[in-house]
């Protein structure tokens, strides 16, 4: 629970920031966050907010969670969210960086009284995307990480801003049809994917032989990512009224340059920062989809 400055749009504003942390899995291996940026009482119309309520009520432990409750009294939730970024500019790597997350953003919170018994049914997404780029990594068995393909493309949300993201394909038959797309800035492809979020830690023991008998450590790797399993069969078709024109995406290209530069903007005057703002990127012609 926190209040709005007094330099806020409405000051002295009552609202909920933080993530609630899913498990999706028996086990509760696969944790999936959702994070909620600014949740208040009443909605813009003036209505009660159901989710507000919710959220009170897990703040509160009306709602029991497993950290403080345990597994077996902990409660069964439902949220419907929406993929959204978490995006900020970093310098840590010697120069600065934009550094954009998917993030499940926001959405409606409800107690659950039953389960899908298939837990592959639990932690689903399903978006629309216009696709750019695909590329084969290939495994890295020291990581416990498998071969798979990386599909780069843009997904809107509700207000039309773009948001670039990564996606990732396993199944092999998935593999080549992807690749099979030939999909490129100047080809791109719009379809709709459905996949699952998978967001755990998986720990190995490793023994090493020593000179003084046997040394075993755990090494742990987190895996975080947005997996597609399903995908339409015909995509959708681009450069059409009917879907979406290369007119409409360099214009939302433009405007996602200006929200960054807006961004940049902001976090230099929030760290006090002499440097100048980034200068938003020309639009790029039409045919060219680089983001």
């Amino acid at each position: 629970m926190k209040e709005s400055g007094p330099k806020s749009k409405n000051p002295g504003t009552k609202f909920i920031s933080g993530n609630i942390e899913i498990a999706t899995d028996d086990a509760l291996l696969n944790i999936v966050p959702v994070h909620f940026t600014y949740i208040t009482a009443t909605t813009a119309a003036g209505k009660e907010n159901a989710t507000f309520g919710t959220l009170m009520n897990i703040i509160n432990g009306v709602i029991p969670c497993v950290m403080k409750d345990g597994a077996d009294k902990a409660s069964m939730v439902r949220c419907d969210s929406a993929i959204g970024l978490n995006e900020f500019y970093s310098d840590r790597s010697g120069k600065e960086e934009l550094v954009s997350v998917k993030r499940n953003e926001g959405g409606f919170v409800h107690v659950a009284t039953s389960l899908d018994e298939d837990e592959n049914n639990r932690n689903t997404f399903e978006c629309d995307i216009v696709i750019t780029n695909v590329r084969r990594i290939d495994a890295d068995e020291e990581r416990n990480i498998d071969e798979k393909v990386i599909v780069k493309g843009a997904i809107f949300d509700f207000r039309n801003s773009l948001l670039p993201v990564e996606l990732s394909v396993v199944n092999p038959n998935a593999m080549n049809y992807f690749e099979g797309l030939e999909a490129s800035p100047k080809n791109p492809v719009f379809t709709r994917v459905k996949g699952r979020q998978i967001s755990k830690v998986i720990i190995r023991k490793v023994e090493e032989e020593g000179a003084f008998g046997t040394e075993i450590r755990e090494v742990r790797n987190t895996q975080k990512d947005f997996v597609i399993t399903w995908a339409l069969k015909e995509p959708y078709l681009w450069d059409d009224e009917s879907t979406i024109t290369a007119t409409e995406m360099t214009k939302f290209m433009a405007e996602r340059e200006v929200a960054l530069a807006d961004m940049k903007a902001r976090q230099d005057e929030y760290k006090a920062s002499k440097g100048n703002a980034i200068n938003p990127a020309p639009a790029p012609a039409n045919g060219a989809f680089n983001f």
